[in-house]
């Protein structure tokens, strides 16, 4: 079905809707990674600072393995109802998480119900999360034209890192004005206020967004999307997002949200320091995003995920060494930033790959629910192995464990067809 009647000024609006939601659903979720520093004490107060950081990775690490089970409900949601209507359900979702987290009491007040209340609220925002990134994946790659697909999409990703971003930024300005007495005891409070007052914007929002034309267009007379028909009609895409995604995940946790941890834990840098290098980063690994989509638009899909893994292989290890003992900012800085280069290779185009594998009818299921398998064994639990190694006195294995998965998906990106060439979102443009 064609896209002729939409104006390029429509299609743009819907593309920059979609993705400012995206922007919020991910400053609520990196909220928890940004400001753990500070909250872990309060949630579990017993044991040293590695003990508490592994007691909040680890409730991290469960929100991601919910997001396999919102990638399943919402993502046969969105192929079912359309990508608008799973967009809204994730960001409600993501809301009513965040009020929980901002609002529960601390460990000295209700006990054993503190991190019981955390954990249910990661859970909740597991769901929004592992809802969120089949529909808004498959949103942006339905709305955009085929010719700049991949630079769309990789709007995704802009808005994912804007989101992270964002939450590091606010813990800056709330680090530079509140002491720290007040900040571990109360302040850490205030970005989740702030991102569940942003997700009700977000839901009036994606209310206006236009459906795409390939929901509207593509699926009359399909088969119902369900994960039945994912295993028994779709296997091999499925078992190729899931390899392809493995390593690109790893690599993107280890260079992001334990990053901070990192420079902390390991290298020597004050939270303030930490802080600072992980938002400087992150800020031009943003820019990189739209760039690097648009040379896949160019040169193709395969071409730059072969870059990722064989820089992510030969160059994981001497980075993060390099990194574990640098005594300067800026050459902190520059490790981080090169790191975050290497991995931009998976992290523009991952989005629109996956979703130029499967037809309509399925495609926000194909796409969320193995990519969230994926995340929910290698990219939520990447900081909690890393501390594991860590406090087990080997941290260098985990540097080895992120250079062999990004072997595994290497191999996957060599021997898989390149989706620009063949892709399914058949209509046009």
């Amino acid at each position: 079905m064609r896209d002729a009647a939409m104006s390029p000024a429509r299609r743009l609006r819907n593309i920059i809707g979609g993705s400012a939601g995206n922007l919020v659903e991910w400053f609520d979720w990196y909220a928890y990674a940004a400001f753990t520093l500070y909250f872990a004490p309060v949630f579990f107060p017993k044991g040293d600072s590695t003990a508490q950081l592994l007691s909040t990775a680890a409730i991290f690490a469960v929100g991601f393995f919910m997001r396999p089970v919102g990638a399943w409900v919402m993502g046969v949601y969105s192929d079912r109802k359309g990508r608008k209507a799973g967009l809204t359900l994730s960001v409600t979702l993501m809301c009513t998480g965040s009020l929980i987290i901002a609002c529960t009491p601390g460990y000295a007040s209700i006990g054993v119900a503190a991190p019981a209340l955390l954990l249910f609220a990661r859970m909740l925002q597991g769901l929004s999360v592992g809802g969120e990134y089949g529909s808004s994946a498959t949103y942006l790659a339905e709305m955009a034209t085929a010719k700049h697909r991949g630079f769309w999409s990789s709007f995704q990703y802009v808005t994912l890192i804007s989101g992270q971003l964002l939450a590091l930024l606010l813990l800056i300005l709330l680090q530079s004005t509140m002491d720290e007495a007040d900040l571990k005891a109360w302040g850490w409070r205030i970005p989740f206020f702030v991102g569940a007052a942003l997700a009700v914007v977000v839901f009036w929002l994606r209310r206006r967004l236009d459906e795409t034309r390939a929901f509207a267009g593509d699926i009359s007379g399909a088969p119902k999307s369900s994960a039945l028909l994912l295993i028994m009609k779709h296997p091999r895409e499925a078992l190729l997002v899931l390899g392809l995604t493995a390593g690109g995940t790893l690599a993107f946790y280890a260079y992001t949200t334990y990053l901070q941890k990192f420079l902390v834990n390991t290298t020597g840098f004050s939270k303030d320091a930490a802080t600072q290098i992980s938002a400087a980063a992150l800020f031009v690994f943003m820019l990189l995003q739209p760039a690097v989509g648009a040379l896949s638009d160019r040169i193709g899909r395969k071409p730059v995920m072969i870059a990722f893994g064989v820089s992510g292989v030969l160059l994981t290890v001497p980075i993060m060494t390099a990194l574990a003992t640098a005594d300067s900012p800026f050459i902190a800085f520059l490790l981080a930033m090169t790191s975050l280069v290497i991995v931009s290779g998976y992290t523009a185009i991952n989005a629109v790959v996956k979703a130029e594998l499967f037809p309509a009818h399925i495609r926000a299921l194909g796409v969320a629910l193995p990519y969230a398998v994926a995340n929910a064994a290698f990219g939520g639990t990447a900081e909690y192995v890393a501390l594991w190694f860590k406090s087990e006195g080997i941290e260098s294995a985990f540097f080895w464990y992120v250079t062999g998965m990004i072997g595994v998906s290497l191999l996957v990106y060599l021997f898989m067809r390149d989706t620009k060439h063949r892709s399914l979102i058949v209509h046009e443009d």
